[in-house]
């Protein structure tokens, strides 16, 4: 069973959260909410979460994927976070899959990791190192990185098809009703 580690910074995005943890979930990942801080998180539209675990600990080889919600300032917070920035170097050393959505790209592009890669974003967000891609998702190697909030089931799907298989997803998109 594949195993993934959501983190959640105060101010993250709640649909880029939740959906993705559901959609994981429906898909049989284990999925653990990671809090940065305080435990309940609370997002950028006042929707506490509680998360299943610290940062503190959380560590690479227990993971395949690691999951960033974007949001501001959720986003802001990850970046700003030297624990988040060891553990994205770790999962990147393991070849495990590192995803990011909306602003979260961002922590990918201050921690080295879309350089020369194809990445999306929330628009207005930068990522200079980045081969820019307006698409709705996208996957470059062992990074995969979505646009926002109305992106999230299709993130989450992706993410499936890479950890559990097509096959699952697409069983899941039709089940979900995703066209």
């Amino acid at each position: 069973m594949a195993k993934v580690v959501v983190l959640l910074a105060p101010g993250f995005e709640e649909i880029e959260a939740v959906a993705v943890v559901d959609v994981l979930r429906r898909a049989g990942v284990d999925v653990t909410l990671a809090a940065l801080g305080e435990n309940p998180v609370s997002g950028s539209h006042d929707i506490r979460l509680e998360a299943d675990a610290s940062l503190d600990d959380v560590g690479a080889p227990d993971y395949d994927a690691v999951v960033l919600p974007g949001g501001m300032p959720g986003a802001t917070n990850l970046a700003r976070d030297q624990r988040v920035a060891r553990l994205l170097a770790e999962m990147d050393r393991a070849g495990k899959l590192v995803s990011a959505i909306c602003a979260a790209p961002t922590v990918l592009e201050a921690a080295g990791l879309l350089r020369g890669r194809r990445a999306t974003g929330y628009p207005g967000f930068e990522l200079p190192s980045a081969q820019y891609s307006s698409e709705r998702v996208v996957s470059d190697g062992r990074i995969v990185t979505s646009r926002g909030p109305g992106t999230a089931i299709e993130f989450a799907l992706e993410l499936v098809a890479r950890l559990v298989g097509p096959e699952r997803a697409s069983e899941l998109r039709e089940r979900m009703l995703v066209s």
